[in-house]
């Protein structure tokens, strides 16, 4: 039997004829793109490594899988959350009799948090050090506005309109969730001049390759190439995003306001960039 299987032949349940990748394009349905192909290729990994039907899963190579890891705990925590999710699901649809990935549990990471916040200092270095327009505007929308590399890559300049001298964007995020976010004057009249003649169905930041919408991939590249050149270690653009959530705080923006302009599912979320960076502690009072 082919370890890409969902059940064996036998089986009674409506689904267990369909294939493994009909499987997964139920599973993820309505996900962004990103995220479908990094769970199907995470569970294909561990499709692999188990060498069965799916229906055939045990506790036991849910938790061999993920001993078999070598990486970090925040990346095997992970792995273990979307091959539970996916047996999980396999369970409400009746294939699997039970939820055998229920019990796993992995340790609590450290929070590495501190260690992605760039200074202001750094920002500023890696804004003005990248000498192309369209990059240089990416690197700005990314930090300004606390943009993901994915809702920055499907940006169209209808998402975009004037607010009497600061721009507006409207943001189709994670979860499916919208939000409106401010951009600053001089932000805004930059990305004006970069418009031209584009029409509203357009992307804001275009593809060398064909004029169409660029990848999540290309933004991380543009981040990484711009931080090689000032010697930084190859931060990702969400690190540019930590630091508008750091700084915004930093400078008095109400938690809430921050909270709201990054679409966190809570405010709770917006609450680790006060920890990260305490303003006060009690080692201060020791003297």
């Amino acid at each position: 039997m082919d370890a890409l299987t969902i059940a064996q032949p036998t089986e009674t349940n409506q689904y267990a004829n369909k294939s493994i990748d009909v499987l997964l394009n139920m599973w993820l349905h309505g996900k962004a793109a990103a995220t479908q192909e990094s769970y199907k290729r995470i569970s294909n990994e561990f499709l692999t490594f188990t060498n069965k039907p799916l229906v055939n899963t045990g506790l036991d190579d849910v938790q061999n899988f993920l001993d078999s890891l070598e990486s970090s705990p925040n990346t095997v925590k992970t792995y273990a959350s979307i091959v539970k999710s996916l047996i999980s699901f396999c369970h409400e649809l009746g294939i699997m009799k039970y939820n055998v990935a229920k019990p796993v549990r992995t340790s609590k990471p450290k929070d590495c948090l501190t260690e992605r916040i760039m200074s202001e200092q750094e920002i500023t270095l890696l804004i003005h050090g990248e000498n192309n327009t369209r990059n240089k505007l990416i690197l700005k929308m990314l930090y300004y506005c606390g943009l993901r590399a994915t809702e920055l890559a499907g940006l169209t300049w209808g998402d975009l309109s004037d607010r009497t001298g600061n721009g507006q964007a409207t943001i189709y995020g994670k979860g499916s969730k919208t939000r409106v976010v401010i951009i600053p004057t001089q932000l805004w009249r930059e990305l004006e001049q970069l418009r031209g003649d584009a029409g509203k169905a357009d992307p804001v930041f275009r593809s060398r390759q064909g004029n169409g919408f660029m990848t999540r991939a290309t933004v991380w590249n543009v981040v990484k190439v711009a931080a090689k050149r000032i010697g930084l270690d190859n931060p990702s653009p969400h690190w540019l995003r930590h630091g508008h959530a750091s700084h915004s705080l930093d400078r008095g923006a109400p938690i809430h306001l921050v909270s709201q302009s990054l679409g966190h599912a809570s405010v709770a979320t917006t609450s680790r960039y006060l920890h990260a960076k305490p303003s006060d502690c009690s080692s201060l009072y020791l003297g």
